[in-house]
């Protein structure tokens, strides 16, 4: 039986990909589990996470309410957020877009050429508390944490931040694709050190303004893209003395150019968006129908 239809737009930053619905004045909401079978690949429409635009607190344009893949709540997500912020820029006319999460304000701008988006990702946290640990390091900028044998782990010392969500990096001198991510990404998502899981990446440094990673993402697996991960790389690459405050980081889906402002502690994002098509989900049996847009 067929029943309301609510509109969606598919978009992506990177490969990343979201399904975005426009819930202003709306009290619609679909539940974890649709949420989930939506996201599957080969059954539903198929996307990393699932965003609810949702009408303004004070001080803000909008609130983005995000879900990953599973259907659990997250906090921030940096690709989405630069999508959301060229959506609102187009409808509004406006280039300054205050977007509300669960982690924070974030600040949407312009980016220096068409389709791409700068948002303004706040400060990270470096204290265990904020990341959340399970247990304190007075160091987070390298935790004992390893993978493999005491005397030849295969990876080791990672990096931890919250930079709206908890993000785990290994660093590594070789090639990041040598190493079997999707095998070693889950067991440490649910490591016990991490009560709320964490995104777990593997970053290589090409040079002072430069690295490589892939990553992990809690609630998602394997991502083309994830922009939050690219601010803890950032982050956590000063911390550590390898990167300089200005880097572009790649991943699988592209590069992301990145700062870390030192006046304002603020963590500043640049990169492309995209809009696939949009389209209708039928509500009661979750039946979708889609039309292509391409605009980038």
């Amino acid at each position: 039986m067929s029943g309301q239809r609510i509109h969606f737009r598919k978009m992506n930053g990177l490969g990343n990909d979201f399904v975005v619905v426009d819930n202003r004045g709306s009290d619609i909401a679909l539940t974890n589990d649709q949420i989930s079978r939506l996201a599957d690949r080969e059954t539903g429409i198929g996307f990393d996470q699932f965003i609810a635009i949702e009408s303004a607190p004070a001080g803000a344009d909008v609130f983005m309410r995000i879900h990953n893949a599973d259907g659990g709540e997250v906090s921030a997500c940096g690709n989405a957020t630069r999508c959301i912020g060229w959506l609102l820029m187009e409808e509004t006319g406006l280039s300054r877009q205050v977007i509300a999460t669960n982690a924070g304000r974030l600040i949407a701008t312009p980016g220096p050429r068409p389709y791409t988006v700068t948002v303004d990702m706040g400060e990270p946290l470096f204290d265990w508390q904020d990341i959340p640990l399970a247990e304190e390091f007075a160091d987070t900028s390298a935790i004992e944490l390893q993978i493999g044998p005491i005397d030849d782990p295969i990876l080791h010392t990672p990096s931890v931040a919250n930079v709206g969500n908890p993000h785990a990096i290994f660093w590594i001198d070789g090639d990041v694709n040598d190493y079997d991510l999707a095998t070693i990404g889950p067991m440490l998502e649910y490591h016990p050190l991490f009560p709320e899981r964490a995104n777990i990446s593997i970053a290589h440094v090409r040079d002072r303004n430069s690295a490589v990673m892939r990553v992990w993402e809690r609630g998602v697996g394997l991502t083309r893209a994830c922009g939050t991960a690219a601010c803890a790389a950032i982050a956590c690459g000063v911390r550590r003395g390898l990167l300089d405050r200005i880097a572009r980081i790649e991943l699988p889906g592209g590069p992301l150019d990145m700062q870390w402002d030192g006046a304002s502690n603020h963590i500043l994002m640049t990169g492309p968006i995209a809009l696939d098509h949009e389209g209708t989900i039928d509500l009661a049996t979750l039946a979708w129908n889609a039309e292509a847009l391409g605009t980038a």
